[in-house]
């Protein structure tokens, strides 16, 4: 039998305040979520001053993220490079740059998504709350 890594709380945390540190930084009012492997949020912060559409979006970013094991750009970029049908595929709902993967050991065991300022913003905040767990 394998066995993998997992988020704690403790983890999820560290993830939550190093990407509000970052956001906070660049003065940039975003919803950030955190979800395990399975797509289920463990966390949702929405800074003040971040639309309220972003608590939908960042977590459909996190969970697309976590459930394709890839970075939700790669979505993005396949259907804006005409691969259409990707907007069919169930269970994806947040095809936009910003969700991030987290890779412990070689293990996808979870994703950051975060919304509320462009998309490379974004997906800056959720690396800069990934990078925490080094």
């Amino acid at each position: 039998m394998q066995s993998k890594p997992f988020l704690t709380l403790d983890d999820v945390k560290k993830i939550a305040a190093a990407a509000e540190t970052e956001a906070k930084a660049n003065n940039w009012p975003v919803t950030i979520a955190i979800c395990d492997d399975g797509g289920h949020m463990l966390w949702l912060q929405r800074l003040d001053g971040a639309a309220p559409i972003s608590s939908h979006i960042a977590p459909a970013k996190a969970r697309t993220s976590a459930l394709g094991r890839r970075e939700s750009r790669i979505y993005e970029e396949l259907i804006n490079n005409g691969r259409v049908s990707f907007l069919s595929a169930p269970e994806v709902e947040g095809l936009l740059e910003g969700g991030v993967n987290i890779v412990v050991e070689g293990h996808t065991i979870g994703a950051v998504g975060v919304s509320g300022v462009k998309s490379s913003e974004d997906a800056q905040i959720a690396k800069a709350g990934i990078a925490a767990l080094a």
